[in-house]
């Protein structure tokens, strides 16, 4: 099973920013995220959620 969680390198390689860069939009991600009351990991997002904000996919394209 893949991970369920996308973290700051993979972040930065899909959409070909910087590692710092990547941690700010996971930053903003999880905010969105704590607002709707999910519970956060600090450095990782949830890929579904990632994929959904990012491209307007629900899943990832393979």
């Amino acid at each position: 099973m893949k991970n369920r969680f996308i973290c700051a390198e993979e972040v930065a390689q899909e959409l070909s920013v910087s590692k710092p860069y990547a941690y700010k939009l996971i930053r903003q991600l999880n905010e969105e995220l704590k607002e709707k009351g999910f519970i956060t990991i600090s450095g990782r997002v949830n890929r579904q959620y990632f994929y959904e904000r990012l491209y307007g996919a629900g899943k990832e394209d393979e």
